[in-house]
């Protein structure tokens, strides 16, 4: 494959999010076992990117505050030459192509080439004869350019996060052509005004643009960052994406180790036994996220620990989960636990009584929790009536995907054990058939509901972080012992990153 193409800018503030270079940060000398979260971008990934090109470095253009050029030259029969540039604005830029590296010393190259721009201003020149004659002049001017710009972005770690360096820049002018106002003035004035600001423009045009691309790389640095914190965080729980190792660059991917943390009202998980290791991932998709068990058992206590373990069913939900079959059996149990109240006047709270114990295996992520189960009958002007509570020890294997941008999570085993059994219908609890129609109902109808509930909830939470604005193309989600890899190709929102530039400056 090819891997030379056209590619935006922003395309590397995004790969600056997940890589640094270790010169400012000391991670010890093994930091992998420090690992909870890795994300591997191949060079797809990046090219994708690329019809952003010439927008982006556009912005830098127009963005960039050219300062007015001065200069004098003292000449034979003409005196002293004073010249002056001002109101210097660039127009119609276009960019041929772009290339990029990766390169292994934690830098990317970037060879953009043939980038035209015309600059127009105002030309002010003035110089007194050798018989004391003074003469002043104001034009207007057009310079015609063909430009080559070198990037190479060095990735340095400040706070173990990432901060980028574009301070490597270097312009090479193909053309630099001044005409002033539609040619009217002699071609002798042409010439000598071309020959006095060429060398001084093209010093004031290398400043200003390249400090004005570094301005918008370290500006969708900050932007990318920003999105990255908020997708991790909601209301008291925080990921910590801080860097956890030195990252890794090849000329087909980079890779960037997260500690992956979970941060709870201050209260911090800690993982010193990562079984991450480079070899676990390959190079096919575009992205890779590798998740360790830690984090995700992290999160599901943090879930716990802030209430969220709870769902609530009434109406039509209600009835669905307790008519899941139409028998003899089935009528009684529902007549004698609803006492013939109707599901819109009742309510069923399920909620986690202990902290989930999460562990990934081949078939799935295995989710073992003590749950507990309360039918209330809602009694107007009165305190609802319990007719129903149970506490029972659940055991279910989830297996998850992600198609047309919900989350999918589908049961494939589950095992139930009452623990404790009130039904008000039952005080005596001589009846068998409630608690059988009762576990039947939580493995066929009940682990599902549950399930589904939280794929919504989550689905509902990544869309708000705004990840339903980009093309996920063909998820897998794959676990193994000890973690889960997610691989993908995606689509960029188109003028995201553009968008936000505009309004930034």
């Amino acid at each position: 494959m090819c891997w030379a193409g056209r590619i935006m800018l922003g395309t590397f503030s995004i790969l600056l999010v997940l890589v640094h270079a270790a010169a400012a940060c000391e991670f010890g000398p093994f930091p992998y076992r420090a690992t909870g979260i890795v994300c591997r971008m191949t060079k797809p990934a990046a090219l994708l990117l690329n019809q952003e090109t010439a927008q982006v470095i556009q912005a830098a253009f127009r963005n960039a505050k050219f300062p007015n050029i001065t200069g004098e030259r003292s000449m034979r029969l003409l005196g002293r030459v004073a010249y002056g540039l001002s109101n210097i604005q660039v127009n119609d830029l276009s960019i041929e192509r772009s290339e990029v590296e990766l390169k292994e010393d934690n830098a990317i190259h970037i060879s953009i080439k043939n980038v035209t721009a015309l600059f127009r201003g105002t030309l002010t020149y003035g110089y007194a004869g050798a018989w004391f004659l003074q003469l002043f002049h104001s034009v207007d001017f057009e310079i015609e350019s063909s430009i080559d710009l070198q990037l190479n972005i060095n990735l340095m770690c400040q706070k173990d996060q990432v901060a980028p360096d574009v301070s490597d820049c270097y312009l090479a002018f193909h053309k630099l052509t001044l005409h002033l106002q539609g040619d009217k003035e002699p071609g002798w004035l042409k010439q000598l005004f071309t020959d006095f600001i060429s060398f001084t423009l093209k010093l004031v045009l290398k400043r200003e643009v390249c400090k004005e691309i570094n301005a918008v790389a370290q500006t969708l640095t900050s932007f990318i960052l920003d999105l990255a914190a908020n997708f991790v965080r909601d209301k008291d729980i925080i990921v910590d994406i801080s860097l956890a190792s030195d990252t890794v660059i090849k000329a087909s991917y980079i890779e960037s180790h997260h500690k992956g943390l979970v941060l709870y009202k201050n209260n911090s998980s800690v993982l010193s036994d990562s079984v991450f290791s480079p070899s676990l991932l390959t190079e096919s998709r575009m992205l890779y996220f590798w998740l360790s068990e830690h984090s995700l058992s992290s999160l599901a206590t943090a879930a716990f620990l802030d209430g969220r373990l709870v769902l609530s069913l009434r109406g039509e939900k209600l009835q669905e989960l307790f008519e899941m079959e139409d028998t003899e059996a089935q009528r009684k149990a529902v007549q004698r636990i609803f006492q013939g109240t109707s599901y819109n006047d009742s309510v069923a709270k399920v909620w986690s009584l202990t902290q989930p114990q999460i562990s990934l295996q081949p078939e799935g992520t295995v989710v073992r929790s003590l749950v507990a189960v309360e039918v209330s009958i809602l009694q107007a002007g009165e305190e609802p009536l319990v007719t129903l509570y149970m506490e029972k020890e659940i055991m279910v294997t989830i297996q998850a995907t992600y198609a047309e941008k919900k989350l999918i999570l589908q049961p494939v085993d589950s095992s139930v054990e009452i623990k404790v059994f009130k039904c008000a219908a039952d005080p005596s609890e001589e009846d068998p058939s409630i608690q059988s129609f009762l576990q039947n109902m939580i493995l066929v109808a009940g682990i599902p509901e549950i399930t589904s509930g939280m794929g919504s909830a989550l689905t509902s939470l990544m869309n708000s972080k705004r990840l339903d604005l980009f093309d996920i193309i063909n998820p897998e989600i794959i676990t193994r012992k000890g973690y889960v890899i997610v691989q993908l190709d995606f689509g960029f929102p188109s003028n995201l990153l553009l968008n936000f530039l505009e309004k930034s400056f």
